[in-house]
């Protein structure tokens, strides 16, 4: 955790050049309580609200059939990008479960998964995988000067105390961005 996997996610997400060339996007914060339904549900919501012609409610219904089939109906020949944030289930039948309605989109179409395990990226096939890892101490104090010193300029005399100190909390964050 920290490492910076939804930020990277979010850039990618807010990037002028994906807005143009997607249909519709959708975010959703799946977390470790994985519910099929819910998540389901989740995208059925936003698809339909970037459907202009779409005016069902039926995302209230709980019977995932019918949310699967009208995922599938919204979202076919649509070039979509969706992103399941902080995915922790690892049951290959569950993501089955979520994602068959989606294999009729336009192609170019996209799912990001972020995840904290790699087996999970592994069953819901999700090529290529990108790792991310803890900075080094010099980009952690790189980081950290930047945004405690407004600059890079640490070197001169007044802030050779503020370094030190600064290296030692860099150091401490152990690489993480979100730490920093």
């Amino acid at each position: 955790g920290g490492v910076g996997k939804t930020t990277l996610a979010q850039l990618v997400y807010n990037d002028e050049k994906v807005e143009g060339y997607f249909d519709f996007k959708v975010w959703v914060c799946v977390s470790e309580d994985f519910d099929v339904v819910r998540v389901t549900k989740s995208l059925l919501e936003s698809v339909v609200r970037n459907t202009p012609s779409a005016t069902s409610k039926v995302w209230e219904s709980d019977n995932l059939d019918i949310l699967r089939v009208e995922l599938k109906k919204n979202s076919r020949e649509k070039r979509f990008l969706f992103v399941l944030d902080d995915l922790w289930n690892d049951n290959y039948n569950d993501w089955d479960e979520l994602v068959s309605p989606l294999i009729d989109g336009k192609p170019g179409s996209s799912v990001i998964i972020t995840t904290r395990q790699e087996k999970v990226a592994e069953m819901a096939k999700t090529f290529p995988i990108y790792k991310l890892y803890p900075l080094s101490h010099e980009d952690c104090w790189s980081i950290l000067s930047k945004h405690a010193l407004e600059n890079d300029e640490y070197h001169d005399s007044k802030n050779i105390a503020l370094e030190e100190i600064g290296r030692k909390i860099a150091r401490k964050c152990g690489g993480l961005p979100l730490a920093l």
